[in-house]
């Protein structure tokens, strides 16, 4: 860890850009199995929040592996850091007046509790994206579950790795009953009714 090293306060704080955009920032976790959702739910709210003057942005599992967290595998330790370097850049966009959402498996509870305690009580909503893995496998959008099944991948997450599924979380959306556009309606109603937006949003 480095050394000598001086914190410095902005000029510009949290609550100026929240002011600033009329609303307020957080990070929303999607969490849940490889197909299930996540990652299409989450844009159709980006989208959603886009249309509705929303200062957003979103991070997804594979986009951040192509840049920032190339040099990271899918070992369990590296799965943590991969879930460590996440929470810090959704902790700079919360800075910065943002709702940031985020679509990782993020298999480990103790992973996702620690991005939790990165931020302020109110500025973290855990949203499990709640599927199957009988239906996650038979979607399998990107083949992966047919290469674990194969042995071609090892420790792949709700075959021969676990998921530890959250025990409070703030939302649970049942992307195996529901369509992506009710479950992401469902998640922009929650930010209506914790007053991360306005009444007027909805």
């Amino acid at each position: 860890m480095a050394t000598n090293l001086t914190w410095h306060e902005a000029a510009v704080q949290k609550k100026d850009y929240r002011s600033k955009n009329g609303h307020f920032s957080g990070v929303l976790w999607f969490t849940g199995l490889s197909g299930a959702g996540k990652s299409s739910i989450a844009n159709h709210l980006n989208r959603l929040l886009f249309e509705h003057g929303i200062q957003t942005y979103l991070l997804d599992g594979d986009n951040v592996r192509h840049g920032l967290n190339q040099d990271l595998g899918f070992s369990e330790a590296d799965r943590t850091e991969n879930i460590r370097r996440i929470g810090e850049v959704s902790k700079l966009f919360t800075d910065n007046g943002s709702i940031v959402l985020t679509a990782f498996i993020s298999p480990y509870r103790q992973d996702r509790d620690r991005v939790r305690s990165l931020l302020e009580e109110d500025e973290f909503m855990e949203v499990f994206v709640d599927c199957p893995v009988e239906e996650c496998e038979n979607r399998d959008p990107k083949g992966l579950y047919k290469k674990a099944r194969a042995g071609e991948i090892s420790g792949f997450t709700g075959v021969d790795a676990p998921y530890e599924a959250p025990v409070n979380p703030e939302c649970i959306v049942q992307s195996g009953q529901h369509s992506i556009q009710d479950c992401a309606e469902q998640i922009f109603q929650l930010l209506i009714d914790k007053k991360w937006l306005n009444d007027k949003e909805g």
